[in-house]
């Protein structure tokens, strides 16, 4: 039999408006009830009535997030993040893929905002200018992206970069690459500026640009003969799909990873599935999801994003960190002619 909030307050001792009050608006309810009402829902496995609270509080209890494309690992993982926070709260979450189309995208948070208490767009591919009208008054937070006036959460991309190159540049990389991702990629161009961040008053430090390239194992491929041509010891690549691409395609090339060029990807999401294992900038994907999650609902309901983020503003950035696997190693002995010196 289904508890009721009749069950539950009788079970803690109140009334049902004060059990009412606990679940749906607790800051209304001295603490030590409050827990009578928590212990008593936990206990009878009580499940609130969102549409019938919607109609009292103006709350769906309904969350929505858009994503570019659930089929890459990394909108699939702050997806989690996003679910499992929001369902800790107390919220479940619309999910939707704009399939990579910015017109879309724009069409399916116009749509779905209007069933939420708030959105989450993630990695969003339409432009500036069109991501601040639709945001201007809508409750939303972007992840993966920076809008001045607009709460975001993003990763530390300059470090990212940082470690990175630093980590090449000690194992004698002279000259390394970047296969960076789509044009207009947001994330793309902070990588880009980490990149000159990151390279500047390294020693004989030389960096090629391979260019662009869809953020998948075949925009990889495309890559990979890139580097294969371009007289390089070491790339960086703009996600993980496009460094696994790139190690295979040079594996086909007769090229040896790392003996020949060491490869880093970027994201973490599958830095184990290939042989070698990848070395990787890693970025705590949930962690992403679960904070957009609390800026979103800026604190209503969760133990407060600055103590869980340490950061009290509404841009917020998290750390990433350089996973060494099998991908690098030190530089190649450039071949001599046989002549003595």
């Amino acid at each position: 039999m289904v508890a009721t909030l009749r069950d539950v307050a009788r079970a803690a001792g109140v009334s049902p408006a004060t059990a009412s009050r606990a679940l749906s608006a607790p800051e209304l309810v001295a603490p030590a009830r409050r827990a009578l009402v928590e212990k008593a829902a936990q206990d009878l496995g009580y499940r609130p009535n969102l549409a019938a609270r919607g109609l009292t509080t103006g709350r769906t209890g309904n969350l929505c997030l858009v994503v570019p494309d659930l089929g890459n690992p990394f909108f699939a993982g702050v997806a989690k993040g996003v679910q499992r926070r929001a369902r800790e709260l107390g919220h479940a979450v619309f999910v939707a893929d704009s399939d990579e189309d910015a017109r879309l995208e724009a069409d399916l948070v116009e749509r779905l905002s209007a069933q939420a208490d708030g959105t989450l767009v993630c990695s969003p591919r339409m432009s500036d200018e069109r991501l601040a009208e639709l945001t201007a008054d809508r409750h939303v937070v972007l992840v993966n992206r920076r809008l001045p006036g607009r709460p975001s959460v993003v990763v530390d991309n300059t470090d990212g970069m940082r470690q990175a190159v630093r980590h090449l540049h000690a194992l004698g990389h002279r000259r390394i690459g970047y296969a960076g991702g789509p044009e207009g990629s947001w994330s793309d161009a902070r990588r880009r500026d980490g990149l000159k961040v990151a390279a500047h008053g390294l020693h004989r430090l030389e960096v090629v640009d391979l260019g662009h390239f869809a953020p998948t194992v075949v925009g990889g491929t495309a890559a990979g003969d890139l580097v294969a041509a371009a007289s390089i010891t070491a790339v960086i690549a703009h996600n993980d799909l496009v460094a696994l691409g790139i190690t295979e395609r040079l594996r086909v090339r007769g090229r040896s990873v790392p003996a020949d060029v060491s490869v880093i990807g970027y994201d973490d999401t599958v830095g184990t599935l290939g042989h070698p294992a990848l070395t990787t900038v890693a970025i705590r994907l949930a962690r992403l999801g679960s904070v957009a999650v609390d800026l979103l609902l800026d604190g209503r309901a969760s133990t407060g994003r600055a103590a869980a983020t340490g950061a009290d503003e509404d841009d917020i950035s998290l750390p990433v960190e350089l996973v060494v696997r099998g991908t690098t190693g030190p530089a190649p002995t450039p071949p001599t002619d046989g002549v003595s010196r």
